[in-house]
């Protein structure tokens, strides 16, 4: 039995904003807006499968657009699955819409996600001459003053609506590029046509525009099962993905496109999404501080590609695709997690996550038909101090998470853990009393000056399935 039900993410999620509110004494409230958010899609089916899981997470988003286009690998013509698929999904998602609604009150309309679908340039693969439904409704997004947040591009398949867009605003509104530049944030999932390197790139690149191109995709694509570590395979399995996706979990869910048997196929697009959830993991800060999307380390300009761990790896100039991405270039050479340790390295800033995020699409699911008290809901974390904190060599850091809340009642762990991979100290710290509410930590002695130590508290509910949220702290070295 629920203890009690705390209605303030329902009220703060009535404003259109995201909020994580943290009401304990010494830390001003953490106040951060939605991010906004277009998706390219070829439509693949994998895509098909991060469409399901996308719209059950709409509420954590602006959603300006669902945009159609191509890639090398799916056109108009070729391996398409039609210029409709989208509106059988949006139909589904508007039978369990009504019962979302009572769990997040920030899900969009039906209606207003109808109206922001459009075709874009699906011909040929990387077309990007003709100016398409799809590209003009980009276009508008990016020109429209009346909203200054960031706007998050995401190619799942090609970039070459987006490309075809941005030549657009090019040709029209040349004197308004630097303007649009600022705005537009860039997650590809691959590089999936040419036109990232033939336009946007020497187009755009003097702009220095974020782009993260990601290859970590691939471990929760169709080669999971070579990639995820054994202990977490469990989350894509038949047995899991029937009782917990597939099966007694409304019409949006039955669309989804396991395997036969039931078992995960493929959602090589959803870490572009996954990266926009605002967890607490604050990652959307800069791509080298991890999330549910995975990890990225800048390579030139504003580049951000997959960490490689190979020592003395040049990374090649053009495309980071399937013949030339680290990863997927050791996996044709039968690298897997269990017999390469550098192939699991590769890929765990995403695998790390699994359970937590499959975890999080079981709640979402259930949202789809339970009433709010039979269904699960995330903790929400607070600090009882300010997220970055500033300390000497040798000084006490105390950590504490006063405050953190669950809306459903359910008991809460605590786990307080160094992000290793994130810090630009090289050393490791012991925090003490990980496991509490309270913690705290030394800073080494050899810390120096302007190095970062990234902390980590990790809390979950005890809730079905249990759910996962943080706060991420970041010491900086005086």
């Amino acid at each position: 039995m629920r203890k009690f039900k705390a209605p303030l993410a329902i009220i703060f999620a009535l404003t259109g904003l995201f909020l994580l509110v943290t009401t304990a004494a010494g830390e001003e409230g953490w106040i951060r807006q939605k991010p906004r958010v277009i998706v390219t899609t070829d439509g693949e089916i994998d895509d098909q499968c991060s469409m399901v899981r996308f719209l059950l997470c709409a509420n954590e988003f602006d959603v300006e657009g669902i945009v159609l286009s191509s890639s090398q690998y799916h056109w108009r013509g070729h391996d398409w699955a039609g210029d409709d698929w989208v509106n059988h999904y949006l139909d589904a998602y508007a039978e369990v819409y009504p019962n979302l609604v009572k769990h997040d009150p920030a899900y969009p309309a039906p209606e207003y996600l109808r109206e922001r679908t459009a075709v874009g340039n699906v011909d040929n693969e990387g077309e990007m001459d003709k100016v398409t439904p799809g590209s003009e409704l980009i276009v508008r997004v990016l020109l429209d003053r009346s909203d200054p947040r960031p706007v998050w591009l995401q190619a799942w398949g090609g970039p070459n609506t987006i490309a075809r867009a941005l030549k657009t605003i090019e040709e029209k509104y040349p004197k308004r590029m630097a303007e649009v530049a600022n705005k537009i944030r860039l997650f590809l999932i691959w590089e999936q046509d040419s036109t990232y390197q033939a336009y946007i790139q020497p187009h755009w690149g003097k702009y220095k525009i974020l782009t993260i191109i990601s290859d970590q995709f691939e471990a929760i694509a169709y080669r999971w099962k070579n990639i995820v570590p054994v202990e977490f395979q469990r989350y894509f399995e038949s047995d899991w993905m029937r009782e917990h996706i597939l099966e007694n979990h409304g019409p949006l869910c039955s669309l989804y496109k396991a395997h036969e048997n039931g078992e995960f196929r493929s959602e090589g697009d959803s870490p572009a999404f996954l990266h926009n959830i605002a967890t607490g993991l604050r990652n959307m800060d800069s791509p080298d501080w991890g999330g549910w999307g995975g990890r990225y380390v800048r390579v030139r300009d504003n580049l951000w590609l997959d960490p490689v761990p190979e020592a003395g790896y040049v990374y090649p100039d053009g495309r980071w695709y399937t013949y030339t991405a680290w990863g997927r270039a050791m996996t044709r050479k039968g690298a897997t997690s269990a017999t390469n340790e550098l192939y699991r390295e590769y890929f765990k800033p995403l695998w790390r996550w699994v359970e937590a995020i499959q975890n999080d699409f079981a709640a979402r699911a259930d949202w789809c038909v339970k009433s709010y008290d039979e269904a699960n809901h995330p903790p929400v974390v607070s600090l009882a101090h300010p997220e970055d904190l500033r300390a000497k060599p040798g000084a006490m850091v105390r950590l504490s998470a006063e405050g953190t809340s669950d809306p459903d009642g359910d008991e809460l762990t605590y786990r307080w853990w160094q992000y290793e991979e994130a810090d630009t100290y090289e050393g490791t710290v012991e925090i003490e009393n990980a496991e509490s509410q309270q913690a705290w930590f030394r800073v080494p002695p050899d810390a120096r000056r302007g190095q970062t130590i990234h902390v980590v508290c990790e809390v979950k509910d005890s809730g079905a399935p249990p759910l996962t949220r943080y706060r991420r702290v970041v010491v900086k070295i005086e």
